[in-house]
């Protein structure tokens, strides 16, 4: 396996990154995920504008990421991955620091780590929808970084498993934010709904891609919170998620979506967003 670090492309044996760095001491950093269909990364401008977000979030230093694209592309090549469904992983901590202090010192040189793997897409699930579960929301909130710090998200994929759902749908207060590793929206009489951007959920790609998708076609669309409460009463539930790209839920906390079946608006919306993937 071939992999990036601090500017260079090395073989896996040869990637040696400290003990002190406050990656792994602390989870003092952030990521990315993104999705490569055979021949191209999709939507990474996005990628890359979020992951800056991040890291200006936590002050952490931007490194230089104007080469970023034939970086990743030189991964999938030298990992053979050039006709496969793949991710790739990108993270970046604050760097080296020792003594271990939860203080920081300003400027430390970042530890900028790059992966590829090979990925496909799950496509029985979205095709005949998932079960998934809810839990109360316990993570910190700033949910708008996407930061390395993923415990209480370990432990929701944990507690679905064990229960048999693929995905674990968070609520604050009574309010739903977004799934372990997705977002969420609900269509109710064909108009989408979905939480509104804030610091409790990340502003998804995916759900840009597919509120874009909304615009395009003529889908109404309305960005408001949605109560627990209200679960019951929507005709469909769709997670949102680079992996997942548009999956249906049809059964939420043992409870059927309507009838247990995939909604025909999700069937539009992944229509329509395969037609983007596979665009030029």
């Amino acid at each position: 396996m071939w992999l990036f670090l601090n500017g260079s492309i090395l073989p896996q044996e040869e990637i040696l990154i400290s003990p002190f760095d406050r990656g792994f001491q602390f989870s003092d950093g952030v990521y990315e995920v993104i999705r490569y269909y055979p021949r191209r990364f999709f939507r990474l401008e996005n990628h890359i504008e979020r992951l800056i977000y991040s890291l200006n979030e936590t002050h952490i230093p931007v490194p230089d990421l104007k080469n970023i694209e034939n970086i990743l592309n030189e991964l999938i090549i030298k990992n053979d991955l050039t006709h496969e469904l793949s991710i790739a992983y990108i993270q970046i901590s604050r760097g080296y620091q020792y003594p271990r202090r939860h203080s920081y010192v300003e400027n430390l040189d970042p530890t900028f780590f790059i992966s590829v793997e090979k990925m496909p897409v799950k496509k029985n699930e979205m095709i005949n929808g998932i079960k998934a579960g809810l839990e109360e929301d316990l993570r910190w909130h700033r949910c708008d970084i996407k930061s390395t710090s993923l415990l209480p998200n370990v432990l929701s994929a944990g507690d679905a498993a064990r229960k048999g759902y693929s995905e674990i749908v968070y609520h604050r207060n009574g309010i739903i934010t977004e799934g372990s590793h997705t977002n969420i929206c609900f269509v109710k009489d064909n108009v989408l709904i979905t939480p509104p951007l804030s610091n409790l959920i990340l502003a998804g790609v995916t759900r840009k891609t597919v509120l874009e998708i909304c615009c395009s076609i003529g889908i109404k669309v309305e960005e408001k919170n949605v109560n627990v409460e209200e679960l019951s009463d929507f005709d469909e539930i769709l997670l949102l998620g680079t992996t997942t790209e548009i999956t249906p839920v049809i059964e939420l906390d043992g409870t059927k979506v309507n009838d247990g079946h995939p909604g025909p608006v999700c069937r539009i919306l992944q229509g329509e967003y395969q037609k983007l993937i596979f665009s030029k």
